[in-house]
């Protein structure tokens, strides 16, 4: 495994959240010039969508009940008390399940649809020129890694749902800590795997995400809110893969020989 020299005082300026986020849209673009090679993307991603969607409208239907259920103690309260913290508890159930759902669609996607994401991941390396890797990280390992980030992605769910317990302010901080959490581990993951193919260690994976950590967050946060908006992370998942990689080939690019 490879990794990375110490950046000195003559590397280039580490990538800002408006460059992450403008990967996202370069990834996008291969709609226009690629449209078949994405259209494989959007298999696996449907077939996931389709699920989570379906747990999802479940759990609308009976949120009400959940939170009743684990709220005995307001039962006695008087209703002008009882129903807003009931109301606001019911939003936080619906944002960690949103959020979860989010990371959740990511890991399952990519563990179920490694073998369609390895072809755009490559074509991006093509494009790009100079050497290209032969794989990537194979497809045991890309499914491991996208079950980690299903369980991350509960770890998130649950703490958001804890923080959205807070009285009255708690449905938003939830929100805001599960769109920040969430947008950092899905970049982590999707940038991870061209930095792996290219023979970065896990440290070096880790130092260089680091460094540009404002890029990280700006395409994670990108990619975060595109996948809230109703289908949207099926169109946008094979553009954030290919904007992953076009990310991960720039950070590298800006690092000292």
């Amino acid at each position: 495994m490879t990794t990375l020299p110490t950046v000195g005082a003559g590397a280039a300026p580490a990538l800002g959240f408006a460059q992450g986020a403008g990967f996202l849209l370069r990834g996008a673009r291969l709609w226009r010039t690629r449209p078949g090679l994405m259209l494989l993307g959007v298999v696996p991603a449907l077939i996931v969508a389709l699920l989570l969607a379906a747990v999802f409208v479940t759990l609308l239907f009976w949120v009400d009940d959940l939170v009743a259920w684990a709220t005995p103690f307001a039962d006695g309260w008087d209703a002008g008390v009882r129903t807003p913290l009931r109301f606001l508890l019911g939003l936080a159930v619906l944002a960690g399940a949103a959020m979860l759902a989010v990371v959740t669609f990511t890991g399952l996607t990519l563990a179920v649809g490694d073998p369609f994401y390895a072809r755009i991941w490559a074509e991006v390396e093509r494009s790009l020129g100079g050497e290209v890797p032969e794989a990537g990280v194979g497809w045991l390992r890309g499914a491991r890694d996208g079950l980690v980030l299903v369980v991350l992605g509960a770890l998130t769910g649950l703490c958001v749902f804890v923080v959205g317990l807070l009285p009255f302010v708690g449905a938003v901080l939830g929100a805001v800590l599960g769109l920040l959490v969430s947008g950092r581990l899905l970049a982590g993951e999707l940038v991870s795997r061209p930095l792996e193919a290219r023979g970065l260690d896990r440290r070096a994976r880790a130092a260089l995400m680091r460094r540009h950590r404002g890029a990280m967050l700006g395409f994670g946060i990108s990619v975060q809110a595109c996948f809230l908006v109703p289908l949207g992370g099926i169109a946008v998942m094979p553009a954030a893969v290919a904007g992953a990689t076009y990310l991960a080939r720039e950070a590298l690019g800006s690092e000292p020989a």
